[in-house]
């Protein structure tokens, strides 16, 4: 006697079997191995070890870098990867622990990790205060 209707115990087998299911798929995918694209598809480099410079993504698009220490919300907000609430907890977080002294530390900023920093660079201009 387990205190169970019919129908929550119908309902607690289903929720089993989808646990489960979801559980097969998930290792599934994770020992899954990932494909290469056929050698054709890619296209031949002369010397992969000589690149070009990548332009400057704000220089090239005319954009004056802001200062995150000055900036408003709105100004936040344009910069790439960042929206609003992103942009609102840059204002918090220089409100609250003091002017920026470098990019870098906007990873205190939670939402701002490694990856998104790096392409926020060109876009960002620390000034000392």
């Amino acid at each position: 006697m387990s205190g169970l209707t019919d129908a929550e115990r119908r309902g607690a087998r289903m929720l089993a079997v989808l646990l489960v299911l979801g559980t097969i798929s998930d290792v599934y995918r994770a020992h899954r191995p990932v494909m290469a694209p056929p050698a054709s598809a890619v296209s031949p480099v002369a010397d992969s070890s000589v690149r070009p410079p990548e332009p400057d993504p704000g220089a090239r698009a005319g954009v004056e870098p802001i200062d995150p220490n000055t900036a408003s919300v709105e100004e936040l907000d344009r910069l790439p990867g960042i929206g609003p609430v992103l942009a609102r907890r840059i204002v918090e977080h220089r409100v609250r622990y003091g002017p920026f002294r470098s990019a870098d530390e906007l990873l205190g900023v939670q939402g701002i990790g490694a990856r998104l920093l790096e392409r926020l660079r060109p876009f960002v201009r620390v000034t000392a205060r």
